[in-house]
């Protein structure tokens, strides 16, 4: 379709009434921009120079029985403003927007941590978000509440009356992130990391430059615009790879391709998604150990809060996997090297407030994935698991403080103690037609937290809390793919046979496991003969699955598989990492000495 041309002036026949009475009606300046064939910006100075602006009016939280005082505003096109600006130092906090798979509670913890700090600093803190169930839009969290939602427009417009001493984007996740380089451009001041440094991280062409500067190693990677340059790239860099829109929310629209028909495929599909942006087309490390850091830096030091280790294998969206904090399996080299990574890449984008790395370590390499320079869905379990509340850390850092002033500077999570493991909690049981096979886009609705000095017994009780609790007898499929034909899958084997349970797999595993010396049963696969594993899992033979996929042609088996255990409630697990840990919960839950303690004991314990 062809676009018309957009003009740079509003046509004649718009009146100064006629736009009041848009305005009242509803229609954005960026419907009336489209209408009129012109731009929003034209709209909004039109709108201004004729005084056609909003005014705030006071939600009534007392339902009209006695006059209300609550700080809690909206937005309507009337003549009397109820809202009246203060002469405090102000920050406004533009918040999440509606909570979705994707864009979860997380965001607004940090939100409303980041309104506790600035408090602390005698800051009046507004806050701009659209979502009546959240604690940010509670009508007493801050001192000032504009249920709005988060456009260029309204925010604006609120920035004009408020007159604030700056904007923080970086604690809603991507929504706010979407409009920082518009506020920018129309004079708003962002606090913490600009959003240039933000667009750095983002745009990779850019970002994979600033990495082979820095000498931090990087799965190959390129950009798309069109379908068949999508396969050119794909092919270039090697299957599988994983694809991905720019500025994507909670890995929405990505996928893991294994040929060139699945690129097609998706292109068609992520056109629909995000056509203003390209696609990114990585190496997907197959295989892989991923790893999560959080961190906060004022520009100068960077203090970081916690390095988790992912349970789950690589390309599993970071909030559907379960982790663990500190990291189980890894060498301090490899420990080391991220935490280099990680402040170089801080400084390098002049952060100030909060990062989130992903890394990816494979034959003791370790990549980055990715960078993000604002909250991350791990903030709040990083905080409650070490005691130090980064969100406020970071807001104040955003305000000027330094972490020096803060007595931060030195800080090393790695006094922290005990083990804090994260396990998410999924829907699918609401949800029967949905695949259950866990991938870059995520799937997850909430997530619980186990903590104890024991790794084995933190497995066991954030299983519990994720209301999965591993089985303490009976019997375990297991079906590993060739380059988990290991001794550390026979020490798993052997663990599990030593704890009482018998064992059965598919061909290839049980050859494996039997002539290694570890006793072992026959099923066939789904589509072998019957009766099949899902046969067992349908019948109650089975109380523990491991299955781990390697490549395309495995995924339908375990598609079927993860399918019949959801619905049968059967533990199900596709990495070896996971089924280690797993095994060292049953042991756990078979001694009995899970034991009960807060969060606050754990806490008293750190060394300072």
């Amino acid at each position: 379709m062809k676009q018309s041309k957009i003009s740079h002036r509003i046509p004649s026949k718009v009146s100064p009434e006629l736009l009041r009475q848009a305005k009242e009606f509803g229609f954005s300046d960026r419907q009336l921009a489209h209408i009129w064939g012109t731009s929003e910006k034209i709209v909004r100075g039109m709108r201004k120079q004729h005084g056609v602006v909003p005014v705030y009016k006071t939600v009534d939280t007392c339902a009209a029985e006695f006059e209300a005082h609550t700080p809690y505003h909206y937005s309507t096109y009337e003549r009397e403003n109820e809202s009246k600006r203060s002469e405090r130092k102000k920050v406004i906090i533009l918040g999440g927007g509606p909570n979705r798979i994707g864009q979860g509670i997380e965001f607004d913890y940090c939100c409303v941590h980041g309104v506790y700090a600035l408090d602390e600093e005698g800051i009046e803190t507004m806050m701009i978000n659209c979502n009546p169930e959240t604690v940010s839009t509670d009508y007493d969290t801050t001192d000032k509440l504009y249920f709005e939602p988060l456009t260029l427009e309204d925010v604006l417009n609120i920035c004009e009356h408020e007159q604030p001493f700056g904007v923080i984007v970086s604690f809603g996740g991507q929504t706010p992130l979407k409009i920082a380089k518009a506020l920018e451009e129309n004079g708003v001041r962002i606090l913490g990391t600009s959003p240039e440094g933000i667009d750095l991280a983002e745009d990779r062409e850019r970002f994979g430059a600033l990495l082979r500067k820095l000498n931090i190693p990087h799965p190959k990677y390129g950009t798309a615009y069109s379908v068949n340059n999508a396969v050119l790239v794909a092919e270039q860099i090697s299957f599988p790879v994983l694809v991905r829109p720019s500025y994507v929310l909670g890995g929405r629209a990505m996928e893991i391709c294994y040929n060139g028909d699945a690129v097609r495929e998706y292109m068609k599909k992520a056109v629909d998604v995000s056509p203003d942006y390209p696609v990114l087309i990585d190496r997907f490390l197959e295989d892989a150990f991923e790893y999560d850091v959080d961190c906060v830096s004022d520009g100068k030091d960077v203090v970081i809060g916690g390095v988790m280790e992912h349970i789950e294998e690589a390309g599993i969206h970071s909030g559907d996997s379960a982790c663990v904090l500190p990291p189980f399996m890894i060498s301090q080299k490899n420990l080391d090297e991220i935490i280099g990574y990680t402040v170089k890449l801080a400084k390098a984008l002049k952060v100030v407030g909060l990062m989130n790395v992903q890394f990816a370590m494979k034959d003791g390499v370790v990549y980055v994935l990715e960078v993000n320079p604002r909250a991350s869905r791990t903030v709040p379990f990083v905080s409650k698991a070490t005691g130090l509340p980064l969100a406020k850390i970071a807001a104040k850092v955003m305000v000027g403080k330094t972490l020096e002033e803060l007595g931060l500077k030195g800080y090393d999570f790695r006094k922290v103690k005990h083990i804090s493991v994260k396990e998410a909690v999924f829907p699918f049981n609401k949800f029967p037609r949905v695949p259950v096979f866990l991938g870059p886009e995520m799937r997850s609705t909430g997530e619980v937290m186990g903590i104890s000095e024991n790794f084995g017994a933190a497995v066991a009780k954030a299983q519990m809390g994720a209301g999965n609790t591993l089985p303490v007898e009976g019997r375990v499929f297991i079906s590993v793919n060739e380059s988990d034909k290991t001794e550390f899958t026979l020490g798993i084997a052997r663990d599990l046979v030593g704890l009482g349970f018998s064992l059965v797999a598919t061909e290839g595993t049980q050859s494996f496991l039997n002539q290694s010396g570890v006793e072992c049963g026959h099923v066939f696969k789904v589509n072998e003969g019957r009766p099949n594993v899902v046969d067992m899992v349908k019948n109650g033979e089975i109380q523990l699955i491991i299955n781990t996929p390697l490549g395309e042609n495995s995924r339908y088996d375990e598609f079927a598989i993860g399918r019949s255990a959801l619905e049968n409630k059967v533990s199900f697990i596709t990495t070896l990492s996971a089924a280690a840990t797993a095994v060292k919960g049953i042991a756990k839950q078979k001694e009995g000495t899970l034991g009960i303690r807060s969060v606050q004991e754990y806490l008293k314990n750190i060394d300072t």
